[in-house]
C-alpha cells in the first residue's frame, strides 16, 4: 500500500504533536502532518452536539486544502464527567467560555466539582477520529479512556483536564505519568490504535 498522508483538522499543537508520536510508534506507512502545511485550520464552528459531527465539520472544512490524494484527519474528543451527566462533553475545549482558555476550563472544572464526594467522581475521556479519503471516503475509529477526577490538579505534563485525571489502573494523573504511558492509555491513543489497525488492513 502507498503511503497514506493525512493532514490533521486541528489548530491545537498539542494533540498534532500526539497523533505525529502514535503515527511514528506505530510503524505503518502514515504521515501524520499539520495543517499549517497547506495554510492552516479554517476557522468552523463546532455546533453539531456530537463528537463524529464536530470532526466531520472540522475534516469537511480542511478538504479543499488536501493536496491530491491526502487524508483529512480530524479528532473530536472531551472529558465526559459522570457526576455532570456527561458534560463538559463536546463542549470541553469552551467549558469555561468561548476564548477555549484550557486553564481556565480546569479551574471551572475543580470547582463545580468543590462537593462532589470521591465515591462519584468518575469520569471518562473519548475521542473520535474521522478520517476523510480524497473520493469522500470516510472513516471513523473511536476510543475511550475511564478514570476518576482528582480533588486538585497535579503534574505538569500533557494539557487540558490531564492534571485531573486520573486513568483506571493507575494512581497518578495522565500530566503525571509522561507521554509513553500517556500513548498507550489514553483515549487518542485507543482511537488511534483502531485508525492503525483499518491501515494495515488496507496493506
Amino acid at each position: 500500500m502507498a503511503r497514506l498522508t493525512f493532514y490533521l483538522a486541528s489548530g491545537n499543537a498539542h494533540k498534532a504533536a500526539e497523533l505525529q508520536a502514535l503515527a511514528e510508534a506505530s510503524a505503518l506507512t502514515v504521515t501524520v502532518a499539520s495543517a499549517r502545511a497547506i495554510g492552516g485550520m479554517p476557522e468552523v464552528v463546532e455546533d453539531s452536539g456530537t463528537f463524529v459531527g464536530n470532526a466531520r465539520i472540522k475534516a469537511l472544512a480542511l478538504r479543499p486544502r488536501l493536496p491530491a490524494g491526502a487524508w483529512a484527519l480530524a479528532d473530536d474528543s472531551g472529558l465526559c464527567v459522570d457526576a455532570l451527566n456527561g458534560a463538559p462533553g463536546v463542549e470541553s475545549a469552551y467549558y469555561a467560555g468561548p476564548q477555549g482558555d484550557s486553564r481556565a476550563n480546569l479551574a471551572k472544572l475543580v470547582d463545580v466539582l468543590r462537593d462532589v464526594p470521591e465515591s462519584r467522581r468518575g469520569a471518562q475521556f473519548r475521542c473520535v477520529l474521522l478520517a476523510l479519503g480524497p473520493d469522500g471516503a470516510e472513516q471513523i475509529f473511536e476510543g475511550g479512556c475511564p478514570g476518576r477526577l482528582l480533588a486538585q490538579p497535579r503534574g505538569q505534563g500533557g494539557f487540558g483536564y490531564d492534571p485531573l485525571f486520573v486513568p483506571d489502573g493507575y494512581d497518578a494523573s495522565l500530566a503525571e505519568l509522561g507521554d509513553a504511558i500517556k500513548n498507550t492509555v489514553s483515549h487518542r491513543a485507543r482511537a488511534w490504535q483502531r485508525l492503525a489497525d483499518w491501515v494495515r488492513l488496507q496493506s
